[in-house]
């Protein structure tokens, strides 16, 4: 398997490590692995075996699963869309598919199986039925017959279990209430996560009819679909706002979102391309709203 991760050919064609790396899309590896950190430490886990195996697995493993079936079997039409090629994701060299399989099963395994055993040595069964849940959702999403990305309402749902997930497995896997709080947040971020998939699929609305690929947005149209994921801010904020002092703070994070995407909500299916100047700008929103979220459990935690 090493020999195919090789430094770049002589043709100029991306070597398997630069693919590898792409498809894992490193600015999002962040978006799994801080969730899960974040809810263990806040669950009352420490820093052990189990925080760096977990942590380590939602970083690459997990991303590389998730986004190297999405970029294997998206293929054709990730060809045909502009938007490849850069931080919203590589078009994957054909001669690498296979490549990308057998490393995204051979790196999520080891991890699993680690954090199958450490739940079970915790006497934590449930955190084995999150762990399966999670990683079904990220194969069910792009894999064939499965295709959850095609299906829609389920493809923004399924999306979201890949993000709250890993958050949801760190909180039970330490052993942590279910208070309302920890709900409360819980569902907050599904809600933000459903709102963020759905927009994102807005300015695909046309090349995703063009290919036949059904979603929420080629369903509801480009308007109806940004005015669905302002209200699923609308909701993330009201759930947050329902936690109680300090978390409540952070009700102002979807809100941001809500603002961000507002410009958009009267979008034509015609012009649903311009979404993706709002999409980029949320890329980037969210690095800015996870040092908000770090500095505010920085001060929870010193309270």
């Amino acid at each position: 398997m090493s020999a195919d991760v090789a430094p770049a050919p002589a043709d100029g064609r991306p070597s398997g490590l630069r693919q590898l790396v792409g498809t894992s899309r490193p600015l999002s590896w962040i978006d799994t692995a801080y969730p899960f950190a974040a809810a263990y430490l806040l669950a009352g886990g420490g820093v052990d075996v189990a925080l760096v195996v977990g942590t380590l697995f939602f970083l690459i493993p997990y991303n590389l699963l998730m986004y190297g079936i999405n970029d294997v079997y998206d293929h054709e039409s990730d060809v045909a869309n502009p938007r490849k090629g850069g931080i919203e994701g590589v078009v994957l060299d054909v001669r690498w598919h296979r490549t990308v399989i057998a490393w995204s099963v051979a790196t999520t395994a080891p991890f699993v199986v680690a954090l199958v055993v450490l739940a079970l040595r915790a006497d934590e069964p449930w955190a084995v039925v999150v762990l399966a849940v999670s990683v079904a959702a990220v194969v069910a999403y792009s894999a064939p017959h499965l295709r959850f990305k095609e299906r829609p309402g389920l493809d923004s749902a399924t999306s979201a279990t890949h993000f709250v997930s890993p958050a949801v497995l760190g909180v039970v896997l330490a052993g942590g209430a279910m208070t309302w709080p920890v709900v409360a947040t819980l569902l907050a971020f599904f809600a933000w996560a459903c709102a963020s998939h759905a927009f994102g699929a807005v300015q695909d609305v046309r090349a995703d009819r063009g290919a036949g690929i059904a979603s929420v947005a080629t369903v509801l149209g480009a308007r109806r679909t940004v005015r669905l994921a302002m209200g699923g801010y609308a909701l993330a904020a009201l759930l947050m706002a329902t936690t109680g002092l300090p978390a409540a703070l952070a009700a102002v994070i979807p809100v941001a979102y809500l603002v961000s995407i507002a410009p958009y909500r009267d979008l034509t299916d015609d012009e649903c391309e311009r979404a993706n100047r709002g999409w980029r700008r949320f890329l980037w929103l969210n690095l800015v709203a996870g040092f908000a979220i770090t500095q505010g459990l920085i001060i929870a935690a010193i309270g």
